[in-house]
């Protein structure tokens, strides 16, 4: 497990904010980007979370692919990162900043309207590219 002060933290957002792709950050609409501690209460109960199961990331919100021409004048959606089990996930700097990063990344994806399963595929996919090997072929 590895540890940082909440300015830390934040400063991991800010990177992760910037070394994600230009074209999903710059075109994110009414979306406020927070971090807590842990999911509180009402989080763990309405995603049924059990008390040995741990979050990294909550996307609270309308998908952009749900928004319709009455969508206007809401509060902004929200994309909160839980701080503490992240670091207990991470045993070193780099793995913290990098499960920062995914878990942006993974909550961002909700906010364009991907679900679960084709999240983990790309991740899938940006995995093998990372390590250099060639992403499988996948019909769409």
């Amino acid at each position: 497990m590895i540890q940082v002060n909440n300015q830390q933290f934040e400063a991991l957002i800010n990177e992760a904010m910037e070394e994600l792709p230009k074209a999903y950050v710059e075109r994110l609409d009414n979306v406020a980007i927070t971090y807590e501690d842990e999911p509180n209460a009402e989080q763990r109960k309405r995603l049924k979370l059990r008390c040995y199961q741990s979050l990294y990331g909550l996307y609270e919100g309308v998908p952009r692919t749900e928004r319709g021409a009455g969508y206007n004048l809401v509060l902004p959606d929200k994309i909160t990162l839980f701080k503490l089990p992240i670091e207990h996930s991470a045993h070193s700097m780099a793995e913290l900043k990098e499960q920062v990063k995914n878990t942006l990344w993974h909550e961002i994806a909700h906010h364009y309207g991907l679900g679960h399963a084709r999240i983990h595929e790309l991740e899938r996919k940006m995995h093998k590219i990372k390590h250099n090997k060639p992403p499988e072929n996948t019909k769409n």
